[in-house]
């Protein structure tokens, strides 16, 4: 009996290993897949943002608030010009988020040289901007 099942499981994968042939393929494709293939292609290259993470100094709403914004924009510039730091309005806030990070990790050690004069600061989400070389 166990020679009869050995048997049979070894046919079967005779079949299926030595069963296989390997042709070719010949894809037929309209000329004008290459043609959006290409055009998405430049819009990709065109957009320099993409999913990441930065450091989010400020939030406020009111008639007062992006004088507010600009004014903590302005000490945050002074004290780290080395890190880049952002002004938007998405209704109804004003915010102020700094850094371009690729990954959490780089944010959090950012955030720690940050947090003792924004103590409010944390990190976040955000779409960021592709680094530049030179």
């Amino acid at each position: 009996m166990k020679r009869i099942i050995c048997l049979s499981i070894f046919v079967v994968w005779a079949a299926i290993a030595f069963g296989q042939s390997y042709g070719s393929v010949n894809v037929e494709q309209d000329s004008r897949i290459e043609t959006l293939i290409s055009k998405q292609r430049t819009l990709y290259s065109l957009d320099s943002s993409f999913n990441g993470y930065r450091i989010h100094i400020f939030m406020e709403i009111g008639n007062e608030a992006l004088d507010h914004a600009k004014k903590v924009k302005s000490q945050f510039e002074r004290s780290f010009p080395d890190i880049p730091i952002y002004l938007t309005y998405v209704e109804p806030y004003f915010r102020l988020r700094a850094g371009d990070f690729r990954n959490r990790v780089e944010a959090e050690k950012c955030l720690r040289r940050i947090k003792p004069r924004f103590k409010e600061a944390f990190v976040t989400a955000d779409m960021i901007y592709r680094p530049k070389f030179d």
